[in-house]
């Protein structure tokens, strides 16, 4: 009879009961969120960010460009440049062989989109169209221009 009552109390199973399981993962769901919700907000700032680096990168080869050629480049010359030899007037006499940035491609914003750039008596400004790539919009979707 002894052995019967030893049987019976070890194959009683030991677990979480679902309460607890739900508990656990209704905390893990509440992190989850709050990380979430930090990372995706970051990301758009970093994204910003990045994209005025990048045009802090252009502005420094445009002022090497100038040095050399004592003018920047056009309106109608572009960014392109920075990495070939431009033609038309003004024509660039002193440009660096190879050009001025390295890698010999420009850069684009940080959503993949390449930069505008206007030149108008003797100042320039390098604009990023944002996330949606077309002029105007707030946060993320908001331009970014060398003049801000």
């Amino acid at each position: 009879m002894k052995n019967l009552k030893q049987s019976a109390s070890m194959t009683k199973q030991s677990g979480f009961t679902l309460i607890e399981v739900m508990v656990v993962l209704a905390i893990i769901g509440g992190m989850l969120a709050l990380v979430a919700s930090n990372v995706i907000g970051n990301a758009g700032e970093a994204r910003i960010k990045t994209t005025k680096s990048q045009i802090k990168l252009i502005e420094n080869s445009l002022d090497l460009y100038k040095l050399d050629n004592y003018t920047y480049p056009t309106t109608d010359q572009g960014l392109e440049a920075l990495i070939t030899k431009p033609g038309g007037s003004p024509e660039p006499k002193n440009w660096k062989s190879g050009g001025y940035l390295k890698g010999g491609k420009l850069p684009q914003d940080a959503w993949g989109n390449e930069f505008v750039y206007f030149y108008e008596s003797g100042s320039y400004e390098i604009l990023s169209l944002g996330a949606d790539g077309q002029e105007g919009g707030e946060e993320e979707l908001a331009d970014i221009s060398s003049k801000d």
